[in-house]
């Protein structure tokens, strides 16, 4: 047991991991998919005033509580007022349900990583390929268990030796990556057989320019709902993570400049998403080419690899390698908030509690992962998508506890203990609270109004 908590060692660090939190694949296939779909620009500009706003509001709060607190969410919730402990349990629940699913996933991404750099990317272009495996009974566990190993190892080290020190190394990787990826996307060129000739620059115009063509008010209200919950997975709040990474800031951190940092590159790297897919699929395959969710970075990708002909081999170790780091300090935070909590609530050891953690994540990512093939089923959920066991705990995560969460945390900090709790939290030390005015109003009447309409609209009531 650790008797004293462990903080970051500096502003630096804190920014990295709570950025590398927020860089995932939620981010990498679920953003440049949504931009598509809501009219490029349109969603991208909702999708900023969003986080400019309600993402500042919520990322503010759950680091103002952890750090307010030095507790992680099982116990931060309590800390702030008797009996409201139970945001704290429903927080903690959403990382409980992600961890399997995320790993399983991420199994996913290695073994593709492990087909490009093996010279067989060409296999994984080809129709089926991703249905085939995924319906495999060995394989699939098998990379889902590598892939939990290596998040844990990263948790077992702790918070300096582990969290922050290879979000210092992966991050400014990532970044780089991200960026030549982007870069060499928009410069594309291809002619398909039928003499149609499509550029990188068309399809960055497709994902910049605003197309309100077509779009009404309920339309465009929807697009304001994607955006809105695509911040969930963009500044990964509502899921005790940023309660949990701020409670290993220290109390000089100037915790209003390290939220415009993380803010700026959470939305950073969430834009890059798009303009290092959104190019390249629409230069090769057209705008047919953007599928949702798997589909989209399992599918359509490894096809415009392979039309890349030699220079797609390249450029696909190098995505998958890059999506590997992405989805490795994703699922570091989202382990780090299940031990973090196991340490505080039940005062078990960091060794113990993440042992204990990588066997659960172990268990029900074997489950998952039969999902698709021995325990397969479809479910009809409330919002009408036909699911089996990833996406039913998909759905309870992300469309009804995270908005769930939100709300909650909303009229806690807004109408009982008063937004002044935060605001004291942030200008410690004599720093200012930029945005003090907004924050006000978006906790207190705008956020939970807003995270009300997407609950509703999430359960499909």
């Amino acid at each position: 047991m650790e008797k004293k908590r462990s903080n970051f060692t500096g502003s630096i660090g804190f920014v990295l991991a709570a950025a590398g939190s927020a860089v995932g694949l939620g981010n990498i296939w679920r953003f440049p998919y949504l931009a598509a779909k809501g009219g490029g620009g349109v969603f991208i500009l909702c999708y900023v005033v969003l986080a400019l706003t309600f993402g500042f509001t919520l990322l503010t709060t759950e680091i103002a509580i952890g750090r307010k607190t030095g507790q992680s969410p099982l116990t931060a919730y309590e800390q702030m007022h008797k009996g409201w402990g139970g945001i704290g349990v429903l927080a903690c629940a959403v990382p409980v349900i992600i961890l399997p699913y995320y790993c399983s996933i991420g199994g996913w991404v290695l073994k593709y990583l492990s087909a490009f750099l093996t010279g067989h990317g060409a296999q994984a272009a080809e129709d089926g390929y991703f249905t085939g495996y995924i319906t495999q009974v060995g394989q699939p566990i098998i990379w889902m268990l590598i892939y939990v190993l290596i998040t844990a190892t990263v948790v077992y080290k702790g918070v300096n030796k582990g969290i922050e020190k290879y979000s210092k190394i992966l991050m400014p990787i990532l970044f780089v990556l991200i960026a030549g990826i982007s870069v060499f996307s928009i410069t594309l060129k291809h002619t398909n057989a039928d003499g149609v000739t499509r550029t990188g620059m068309q399809g960055l115009a497709i994902y910049l320019i605003p197309n309100f063509r077509g779009m009404t008010v309920k339309s465009f209200l929807s697009v304001v709902m994607d955006a809105l919950g695509q911040l969930f997975f963009s500044i990964s709040v509502a899921m005790g993570i940023m309660v949990t990474y701020g409670s290993y800031a220290k109390k000089e951190t100037n915790l209003m400049k390290s939220i415009n940092q993380i803010e700026f590159f959470d939305t950073l790297v969430a834009l890059l998403a798009g303009l290092m897919i959104i190019p390249a699929v629409y230069t090769f395959m057209g705008t047919e080419g953007m599928s949702a969710g798997p589909g989209l970075m399992f599918v359509s990708l490894p096809k415009v690899f392979k039309a890349m002909g030699a220079a797609g081999v390249l450029v696909g170790i190098v995505f998958f390698l890059m999506v590997s780091f992405a989805a490795v300090t994703s699922s570091v935070s989202v382990m780090e908030a299940i031990v973090s909590s196991m340490m505080d609530k039940f005062h078990v050891s960091r060794k113990k509690g993440t042992i204990l953690t990588t066997l659960y994540g172990m268990i029900v990512g074997v489950i998952v992962c039969l999902g698709y093939n021995k325990l397969y089923f479809e479910l009809k959920l409330p919002n009408g998508a036909v699911a089996q066991i990833l996406d039913v705990m998909d759905y309870i995560s992300n469309n009804c506890l995270m908005p769930m969460v939100a709300l909650l945390t909303c009229i806690l900090i807004g109408w009982v203990v008063k937004p002044k709790v935060i605001i004291d939290e942030v200008t410690l030390g004599g720093y200012r609270f930029g945005r003090e005015k907004l924050y006000v109003a978006m906790i207190k009447i705008i956020a939970p109004l807003m995270l009300l309409i997407l609950l509703v609209q999430s359960v499909g009531l």
